[in-house]
């Protein structure tokens, strides 16, 4: 069940989306936990007819899981597929940037054609983020109001969606909860140890539900496609060749992968890392080392990426690419291309301090020519640099130097933080005090007797990194429903109300010019702070990615 913050978040998600009537259930779900409809019925004060439209609404869109019980079917809202439609205007303008590049290279000599198909992927995605998940015919009908070679276009930008796994098949199993087929799987592996289980056993059932979960999934997800037989004639001989290719699957429906796109926020967030880390150069090499390995990236819980050559790398790389300024040169002789990569790539791997600080510094890790992109560092040091910008913004530099002792050192007192850090006692119980009850810090007791006398106690401190980014990310799930809030109160202002109003009509909307001046300044104002709101938004957003899409394989970084 979610905390109180982030159903309130999802509640105010899911009520902008899709009214109030549909929120009213999902806050009923998300206060009380897994209902049947009956139950829901009774819980919510909703009408049968209207809670059963709702539930539908839902589970077309992904955010309601469904199971059997003793009792019935029961329902349950998932709160990462809710709030992962704070992003969906992002994923739209990435499919318009990944793949209009892509279109490009395809069809570089036809420009009408590349510019077409690149807007036609965009609006595909967005259709389907609005409908939840749809078939390729129904798909296909949306846009069947235009020429057959528009249709042609439209079914081969589908194709693509599809290939690069930015689309992906809705099967029963994404409709249950995983957590529920792990109980499920875990307790038949556990009903066929005889006797006590021991802990290796434990540990191996556990890991057998994990391989034959992960393996169900990757199975399900390879319906989308299936093989279709095409005569081609052949040059040699009047006969035909039978050659099989690949075809959408009609009654397959198609949902969007966000994996896929969340792979691409992180691939710009750790490039903008290297880039304020090093210069404009070795950013450009970390963009094409991650492009080389861009398709074999399936989602952000990979640990590291799969190995490339700096071969592979140069061939991402283009030739208005100016890597020789990121470097300092005694002679006027241009380098290789090779070897400025080779360079930038010793210094993305920090080669030059083979320590375990240095390797806790690093982007890249190169074995016998081989490079590895370093996905879980990466991911560690960005989270901490989002706990240091919290403790700097609450408490100061001090804060921030406190903070770096503990995590370099592990449990320390009072005095020993007071000597390190170089600060007066008086300064430093008041800021552990206050640094402890917001959770970025936490203390162990240590007794010298079995009384646990405190006047016979340690006390240590030290950071709790999963304790202190869960309570980040809820409060970042407060601060986004407090933008939210905000931005609904702005809107239903009334003189803001009343513009808004007039300007839906439809000879308005046509000439704004119809507006007095007053009304033009009040629009003005309203769209200013609409901007504002974005903005502030897209920021806190970005840290909820990094701690809570990047935080899924930190769990043992203490």
């Amino acid at each position: 069940m979610a905390d109180a913050d982030t159903a309130r978040l999802c509640v105010q998600i899911i009520h902008s989306h899709f009214g109030p009537l549909t929120s009213t259930v999902a806050s009923t779900l998300l206060t009380r936990g897994r209902l049947t409809l009956p139950q829901l019925v009774r819980y919510s004060s909703v009408k049968p007819r209207s809670a059963r439209a709702a539930i539908l609404v839902l589970i077309q869109h992904n955010i309601l899981w469904h199971a059997q019980a003793d009792d019935g079917v029961v329902f349950e809202v998932n709160t990462e597929e809710c709030l992962t439609r704070l992003r969906f205007g992002r994923y739209v303008w990435q499919v318009e940037q990944i793949l209009g590049s892509a279109v490009h290279l395809s069809f570089v000599r036809t420009a009408h054609l590349r510019l077409t198909r690149y807007e036609q992927a965009a609006e595909i995605l967005q259709l389907i983020l609005d409908f939840g998940k749809l078939r390729p015919p129904d798909i296909l009908s949306r846009f069947s109001v235009r020429d057959s070679k528009s249709n042609a276009v439209y079914s081969q930008a589908l194709y693509k969606l599809v290939t690069e796994a930015y689309l992906k098949p809705s099967t029963i199993l994404s409709h249950i909860s995983p957590r529920d087929k792990r109980i499920k799987y875990e307790s038949e592996e556990k009903a066929k140890i005889a006797g006590f289980p021991t802990a290796k056993e434990l540990r191996e059932a556990k890991e057998t539900a994990e391989a034959r979960l992960k393996r169900e999934e990757e199975e399900a997800e390879k319906v989308g496609l299936k093989r279709k037989a095409k005569d081609q004639p052949s040059h040699r001989s009047a006969k035909r060749k039978v050659v099989e290719e690949d075809e959408l699957d009609d009654n397959v429906y198609f949902r969007v992968n966000f994996d896929k796109l969340n792979v691409h926020i992180r691939n710009k967030l750790i490039e903008a890392a290297a880039r304020e880390r090093f210069n404009d150069s070795v950013a450009l090499v970390m963009r094409a080392a991650l492009k080389a390995t861009e398709t074999k990236q399936k989602t952000t819980a990979d640990v590291r990426s799969d190995s490339t050559s700096i071969a592979n790398i140069a061939l991402q790389l283009s030739d208005d690419d100016d890597l020789a300024s990121g470097l300092v040169r005694s002679s006027s002789k241009k380098p290789k291309t090779m070897a400025l990569i080779k360079t930038y790539l010793g210094m993305l791997s920090l080669a030059d301090n083979p320590t375990p600080t240095g390797r806790a510094s690093s982007f890249v890790s190169m074995a016998s020519s081989k490079v590895f992109i370093e996905f879980e560092i990466i991911g560690m040091r960005l989270r901490r640099r989002v706990l240091e910008a919290v403790t700097r913004e609450r408490h100061g530099d001090d804060g921030v130097r406190v903070l770096r002792l503990l995590l370099d050192t592990g449990k320390v007192d009072e005095k020993q933080i007071s000597r390190i850090a170089m600060m007066a006692p008086k300064d430093v119980r008041p800021l552990l005090t206050a640094m402890s009850a917001e959770s970025l810090i936490s203390i162990q007791e240590v007794p010298k007797s079995a009384d646990r006398n405190p006047t016979r106690t340690f006390y240590l401190w030290y950071v709790d990194l999963q304790k202190a980014y869960s309570v980040l990310l809820v409060n970042l799930y407060k601060t986004l429903h407090n933008i939210s809030m905000r931005r609904q109160a702005e809107g239903e202002e009334t003189a803001v109300k009343a513009v808004l109003m007039k300007r839906q009509r439809s000879d308005v909307s046509q000439d704004e010019s119809l507006l007095s001046r007053n009304e033009r300044e009040v629009l003005q104002e309203w769209e200013s702070k609409q901007m504002k709101l974005t903005v502030l938004e897209t920021r806190v957003e970005e840290a909820v990615f990094i701690l809570r899409d990047l935080g899924a394989l930190g769990n043992h970084e203490e």
